[in-house]
Order: C-alpha cells, then sequence, then structure tokens
C-alpha cells in the first residue's frame, strides 16, 4: 500500500434524491475531518468556468443525454488531485460500476455510507412541492401546506406542481437511481466498505452515522466547531 493512499482517507456517501445526503453530508463536514467533494456542486462550477470538461459535460446536458462515465471519472479524480493532503467525502460519485471500479484504481475507499430510506417516504417528500406560477410562491405539503389544497393562499387561484416534482417523474428517477447504484453497493459490499443506515427521518438516522465516523475518521477540532 502506498504513502498517499494510506494517509488520504477516502469516504464515499450514497443515497437516493430526497434520503437526506445533503443534510447528513453537511453535518458530516462540521463534525469530521473531511473536505465535501459533490460532483454536481463541481459539474455546475466546471460548467460555470467553461474548462475543457465542463464544456465536455453540457455538451451531453444539453442533449439531455447523462454524462458518461470516463467524463465524470475524469472530473472527480482531477478534483481529488488537488486534495490530496485532505480527508474527504465524495456525493454523487461514484454513481455507476465502472466509474467505483476507475475510483479505486486511483484511491483506497475504505468507508461507504448508504443512506437506506424507504422509497415511499422519498416519494411523499419530493412529490410534496407545489407553485403558484404567477407569484412564484412555493408550497409544502409537509412543512408549509396552502390554507386549502392546491390553492393559492393569496389569490385562491391553483397551484401546479413542476415537471420534476410530480410522482411519475420522481418514481422514474428513483427506479433509475436504484438500477444504476445497485452494482454499486453489490461491489463496496463485496468489499466489506459498505455500511447502510436505514431510517425515514434523517434527525434519526444522524446519531447512527455519527457514532460510526468516530471509529473511522478525525473529527474537527471541538472547540471550532461547538455547535450552540
Amino acid at each position: 500500500m502506498g504513502d498517499v493512499r494510506a494517509d488520504c482517507c477516502g469516504a464515499v456517501i450514497m443515497g437516493a434524491p430526497g434520503s437526506g445526503k445533503g443534510t447528513v453530508s453537511s453535518r458530516i463536514v462540521q463534525h469530521f475531518e473531511l473536505k465535501h467533494l459533490s460532483s454536481g456542486d463541481l459539474l455546475r462550477q466546471n460548467m460555470l468556468q467553461g474548462t475543457e470538461i465542463g464544456v465536455l459535460a453540457k455538451t451531453f446536458i444539453d442533449q439531455g443525454k447523462l454524462i458518461p462515465d470516463d467524463v465524470m471519472t475524469r472530473l472527480a479524480l482531477h478534483e481529488l488531485k488537488n486534495l490530496t493532503q485532505y480527508n474527504w467525502l465524495l456525493d454523487g460519485f461514484p454513481r455507476t460500476l465502472p466509474q467505483a471500479e476507475a475510483l479505486d484504481k486511483a484511491y483506497q475507499i475504505d468507508t461507504v455510507i448508504n443512506l437506506n430510506v424507504p422509497f415511499e417516504v422519498i416519494k411523499q417528500r419530493l412529490t410534496a412541492r407545489w407553485i403558484h406560477p404567477a407569484s412564484g410562491r412555493v408550497y409544502n405539503i409537509e412543512f408549509n401546506p396552502p390554507k386549502t389544497v392546491g390553492i393559492d393562499d393569496l389569490t385562491g387561484e391553483p397551484l401546479i406542481q413542476r415537471e420534476d416534482d410530480k410522482p411519475e417523474t420522481v418514481i422514474k428517477r428513483l427506479k433509475a437511481y436504484e438500477a444504476q447504484t445497485e452494482p454499486v453497493l453489490e461491489y463496496y459490499q463485496k468489499k466489506g466498505v459498505l455500511e447502510t443506515f436505514s431510517g425515514t427521518e434523517t434527525n434519526k438516522i444522524w446519531p447512527h452515522v455519527y457514532a460510526f465516523l468516530q471509529t473511522k475518521v478525525p473529527q474537527t477540532n471541538q472547540k471550532a466547531s461547538v455547535t450552540p
């Protein structure tokens, strides 16, 4: 095992859209010495800056195509090169088996956190958003529902759902995620690095993730990150 691999610890977090992965990632980074690397943010950043890989990725997105494995891999590995002195948490990559295998050739992944939230719970979360098109007012059936179902509080006009928030779109996205990542989870399971956390509420899953990571990763300086 080479030195570089030994002193930097690579962790990956996996979870379907709506599984609370963003929230858990930000808490992990708050409490542990890990740099958060989100492939989505990285992609947007490269597209905004017009880098070679950003321009390449944009051509696929504009055609409504998935970005090929080799492009995503180049993007992630290029960024990880800048983080050799850090421990990091990858979020959104690897998404497919070829990506996981390519990552493995370059870095040692010793921790994979998988958030396993029931399909129905995620579907409820992701389809909860309704919009009043004229004003841009956003309602969430769970957190801030309209006074009357389907009706804007101020104008009495009907609310609509964005295409992305419609149940059929959400189900399609979740099924696509499952099909893509199933082999990745199996791959890490076989390697013995996969830790799955199941539940329906992020606040109940988090303490288990926290306790698990305490055995794996250095914590941030507690004085610096005391939360009120």
